[in-house]
């Protein structure tokens, strides 16, 4: 456990956020509240995400000690993990999610958008996608151009994905997209806005 814990380092307040991921391409916050089953819930599955990344440092703003930190962002919920590119705030990712899904975030392959309010609860959205695939492409940047947070899963990296996917929908072509449990094969706008709530 104190390997895990050398990786994670509490902030006092925003200028201290500030000063220490100055100059760091990407940093990680988690802004959580001490006790919160939800809050515990996803800092055991961030940590169990970052257990074999040497380089990766967690910071940790607990609201019920540092209060100027999240109203700066417009973060109104707890937990919520921050990820900041050279200084700069650029994605939030709520709730608690699974290691695999943090590791996507630490991977950089899931794009969120800045949170405007609370608005209706986000849908889990995972694309299942290989590089050389055009539509997948496509689908992805329409994804991005609705500020749709997803998760992206090279199948050609991974044979087990792969594998789920032909046994889930019995097809083995890219894009497929899965909304809520509920399963897209191609790029199927219609079908994608009805499933995303996208207007047009």
């Amino acid at each position: 456990m104190e390997d895990i814990m050398t990786k994670e380092e509490q902030i006092s307040s925003h200028a201290d956020l500030l000063r220490k991921i100055d100059g760091q391409e990407r940093a990680y916050v988690l802004i959580y509240k001490e006790g919160s089953e939800l809050s515990e819930c996803a800092l055991k599955a961030i940590r169990k995400a970052i257990e074999d990344d040497e380089d990766k440092i967690l910071y940790l703003v607990d609201v019920s000690k540092v209060r100027d930190v999240h109203p700066v962002y417009g973060i109104t919920t707890a937990p919520t993990l921050m990820a900041f590119e050279n200084g700069e705030f650029r994605n939030a990712f709520k709730g608690c999610n699974d290691p695999g899904y943090y590791r996507s975030v630490f991977e950089n392959l899931i794009t969120a958008t800045v949170p405007a309010g609370e608005g209706k609860p986000q849908k889990r959205v995972v694309v299942y996608s290989t590089p050389s695939c055009p539509w997948c492409n496509t689908l992805k940047n329409y994804l991005r151009s609705h500020n749709i947070p997803f998760r992206d899963v090279d199948v050609s990296r991974d044979q087990r994905a792969a594998e789920d996917l032909v046994r889930k929908t019995g097809q083995q072509g890219v894009p497929q997209t899965e909304i809520n449990g509920q399963w897209i094969v191609g790029f199927d706008q219609k079908k994608i806005n009805q499933l995303l709530e996208i207007e047009g």
